[in-house]
């Protein structure tokens, strides 16, 4: 069973730049070219500025152990295999999915810019961490961006008692006029399993609508759930767009679906072979990019200025928290979780990276 620690235990206030920079070190000791691990770093800091640890800097020893093992490679330049015009097949041959991801949204935008949408799917792909980044890279270029993957198995059929589709994220991002991106990030699981992996580091129970033990009994012990499956979001609902996103990123693209996508935490030898869907709308499409950012932000006005239940001071959009708590996570230092420290330093040790001084603030 697991013990819970105290907030002060486990949460180390840094620097962002230092981190940045530390997991720079690390890519750039293991063979990357440092504007690639710098891309890859700052993916990965971005996470923990908006909150979202269980796709930040806690991954660095999983990636570091399977690059070493050879299950994700160090190519860096999608291979396009099929150009339709307003969509293209691309192949990432196993490279790391913050250095592949951003060059399929890259030419999803422009291609966007020709014909009003632009669509890439990407097979033999890796974890591209928060699909959020890839979404939003659209957004910040005036188009409404979609970005998806699908995942090893991990969730079971409603009923079921057998992993059959992955938790599979979609996030979706709209530009508006003034103010952040509205942007939504979800996994179609109850939470990510990175969720429930830093709170078995960290020794906290996690709620039992999360996850089921082995045999199918949710649990309120971590180290139980990582073992165990994960709960949809939802009930059925949560499975069936699951499944659907299984379709349109591994069944569209000729790449892995189903248990052809293996696990990020095992088997670090074998490609992961997950596949990727990304999507970018211009609003000129359907009558210009103003009147499009206007109407957003009329949406958005309309939820922020809506009337609150008892209690409640202010109403959010999607993506409106993790912007707020970014910005102030630049200007006062970034909190991580202690064990996802500790476990970067260790991979740079391990790679021989040279570790900057100065980082941590408390």
């Amino acid at each position: 069973m697991t013990t819970q620690a105290s907030d002060a235990d486990r949460r180390v206030l840094v620097r962002p730049a230092w981190l940045e920079a530390t997991v720079s070190a690390v890519f750039t000791a293991l063979g990357f070219e440092p504007t690639d691990a710098t891309r890859i770093a700052v993916a990965l800091v971005e996470a923990d500025l908006r909150g979202v640890s269980s796709h930040g800097v806690m991954l660095v020893p999983m990636y570091v152990e399977r690059l070493n093992a050879g299950g994700v490679t160090r190519e860096h330049e999608l291979d396009i295999l099929h150009d339709a015009g307003a969509a293209m097949v691309a192949d990432a041959r196993g490279g790391m999915g913050q250095l592949s991801s951003p060059q399929a949204m890259g030419h999803a935008i422009e291609r966007a810019g020709r014909y009003g949408i632009g669509l890439v799917s990407v097979r033999n792909a890796h974890h591209f961490g928060a699909a959020s980044r890839w979404a939003m890279q659209a957004a910040q270029a005036g188009c409404l961006g979609i970005a998806m993957s699908n995942t090893t198995p991990l969730m079971p059929a409603p009923g079921g008692a057998e992993r059959i589709v992955g938790n599979n994220p979609l996030a979706i991002a709209v530009p508006t006029e003034a103010g952040p991106e509205i942007v939504l990030d979800m996994a179609l699981s109850a939470v990510a399993l990175g969720k429930i992996r830093l709170a078995a580091s960290a020794g906290r129970p996690i709620p039992d609508s999360w996850a089921t033990d082995q045999s199918g009994v949710p649990t309120t012990d971590a180290e139980d759930a990582v073992l165990g499956m994960l709960l949809p979001a939802a009930g059925h609902k949560g499975f069936g767009l699951a499944l659907m996103i299984d379709v349109l990123t591994g069944v569209l693209s000729g790449g892995g679906w189903g248990d052809q996508v293996r696990p990020l935490y095992r088997e670090p030898d074998r490609p992961n072979d997950c596949a990727h869907l990304f999507l970018a709308i211009d609003p000129e499409l359907l009558g210009g990019i103003d009147g499009f950012r206007q109407r957003s932000s009329a949406l958005a006005a309309k939820v922020r200025g809506s009337a609150t239940a008892p209690g409640v001071d202010r109403l959010f959009l999607p993506g409106e928290i993790e912007a707020d708590r970014a910005a102030k996570q630049r200007r006062n230092g970034v909190l991580i979780e202690r064990s996802g420290l500790d476990g970067l330093l260790q991979a740079a040790r391990a790679v021989g990276a040279v570790v900057p001084t100065g980082g941590v603030l408390s």
